[in-house]
């Protein structure tokens, strides 16, 4: 899928402050990526990009609902099933490509960096970013995400975080956005360090997410070492 996906018009106009129904009801749309389905909540209000073997009445039946019943814990769980791939909750925000003149520069060297890694077995077309330093191991991943939007996460390295250092970085990565362009971040909650960072650079609050692998989808979900997640970590 596109940009011309419809959860991507959802999340644009949301972040100009058009927000879907506050309805309680839930909507579906395709999945954006083979293999790969999420549910997104809005202010009281639900869309499951979920295939369609999934029927209607089985999401009625799971209680699926727009005021918190999509993303209960036992409704991903059942669709993705016992030997599933489950991501964690994130909260979904979009900001604007800045365009202009960034100080980040193609870095392969870094295509082998966890963050690298887990974002290409949930997006495509990535460019794997970093300073021209190649000392400098700060990393900025875009690619075809969340409603086939351009996504960012990024990471930087431990002994550089705090003092707006995160923020910068995702600004330097927004001006390889053309200007005006969306792109959206998922963050964890409880990731207080990088929902700053993304703030304090332009981001707005939108709704959240969970991405889902099915058993017996025949598309594995991403390995991830132990203290990454598909969080932006500044």
């Amino acid at each position: 899928m596109t940009a011309g996906h419809p959860l991507a018009a959802l999340l644009t106009e949301a972040a100009e402050g058009r927000f879907p129904p506050a309805d309680g009801a839930w909507r579906r749309v395709p999945p954006w990526r083979p293999g790969l389905e999420a549910v997104v909540a809005f202010t009281g209000h639900a869309v499951l990009a979920v295939a369609d073997d999934v029927t209607d009445a089985r999401l009625h039946e799971l209680g699926v609902h727009g005021l918190g019943g999509a993303q209960d814990p036992r409704v991903v769980t059942a669709l993705a099933g016992p030997d599933g791939w489950i991501d964690s909750l994130d909260a979904l925000l979009v900001a604007r490509g800045r365009g202009g003149a960034s100080p980040l520069v193609e870095r392969p060297d870094l295509h082998g960096h966890p963050r690298a890694s887990f974002a290409a077995a949930v997006r495509g077309n990535l460019r794997v970013l970093g300073f021209p330093d190649p000392a400098r191991s700060a990393v900025a991943v875009l690619g075809t995400g969340v409603g086939g939007l351009t996504e960012l996460s990024v990471e930087l390295e431990p002994e550089r975080r705090s003092r707006g250092a995160g923020a910068a970085l995702v600004r330097a990565a927004l001006e390889q956005v053309p200007a005006g362009e969306p792109v959206v971040a998922a963050v964890a909650p409880g990731n207080a360090a990088s929902l700053r960072a993304v703030l304090a650079a332009g981001f707005v609050p939108v709704g959240s997410s969970q991405l889902f692998r099915r058993a017996g989808s025949g598309v594995r979900g991403p390995a991830v070492p132990a203290g990454t997640s598909s969080s932006p970590h500044p």
